[in-house]
């Protein structure tokens, strides 16, 4: 057992966003979070990361509750790649990278020669590692994404949690991108939009619409023709693919 969230309700005001979602991460495997814009994955990311508190139903980790775990435990577990992270300060891409050790640090607690190899390896493994000495205003949109996935790695985490990570990314870095995060043994859970990828590297889906969970399963239990009509609003065929053997869907202009 690893991550898990039971009727989790939370709202703004008089409006419920996540409304008694249910899901379950198996370890080591790839959730994906589908649904349209306002569907509540983003909110239901940060609660899942303890950054926000629910009205109602739990988040647990392993089973325990986790407002039992302290937030320094929880970070030094939990990693959150939100899509706006982002900071006009003058620092290189290793000092981003870095801020992925803190957790792991009392507050006297010095730098280590473990630190260092967790960051030198996070950055090699998006692909980032000669740009360690770059100031962090000279990247472009999809390589500080980059080096924010490997802040998140340098964490070393068990538990992964990815707000649109492929955003600003071209397709080769994209895919390279979903493949790491595919191949890694970590539990992740990651929300998207493009529904061809997550059929491709994710090995459970949970479709979210107006907050709810409407389908969750295997991609070729959810990724329906019916489902693409009635969550998503488009005309589609879906057939599995010769290459992959997942799902694929043909849009319909």
């Amino acid at each position: 057992m690893t991550i898990a969230a039971e009727n989790l309700t939370w709202k703004i005001g008089q409006t419920t966003i996540v409304d008694s979602v249910s899901l379950r991460a198996e370890p080591g495997k790839m959730l994906g979070l589908l649904g349209p814009n306002g569907s509540g994955k983003s909110s239901l990311l940060r609660l899942l990361a303890g950054l926000r508190k629910a009205h109602a139903g739990q988040v647990t980790l392993d089973g325990k509750e986790l407002r039992q775990f302290g937030r320094g435990a929880i970070a030094r577990r939990v990693a959150l790649v939100e899509q706006h992270a982002n900071t006009e300060a003058a620092v290189k891409v290793r000092d981003v990278v870095r801020l992925g050790r803190i957790p792991h640090h009392s507050p006297l607690g010095g730098w280590t020669r473990a630190d260092d190899a967790a960051v030198d390896s996070a950055l090699e493994r998006v692909g980032m590692g000669e740009r360690r000495e770059q100031y962090w205003q000279s990247l472009s949109g999809g390589e500080r994404q980059r080096v924010h996935i490997a802040r998140a790695l340098a964490q070393t985490p068990t538990e992964l949690l990815l707000d649109e990570p492929t955003n600003h990314l071209d397709i080769q870095h994209q895919m390279d991108l979903l493949r790491l995060i595919s191949d890694i043994s970590l539990t992740s859970i990651i929300a998207m939009h493009d529904l061809n990828h997550a059929a491709m590297f994710c090995d459970c889906l949970v479709v979210l619409q107006k907050g709810r969970v409407v389908a969750h399963g295997a991609p070729e239990e959810v990724l329906t023709e019916q489902l693409l009509r009635d969550v998503f609003r488009v005309e589609a065929r879906v057939e599995r693919s010769p290459h992959h053997g997942r799902p694929h869907i043909h849009f319909l202009r």
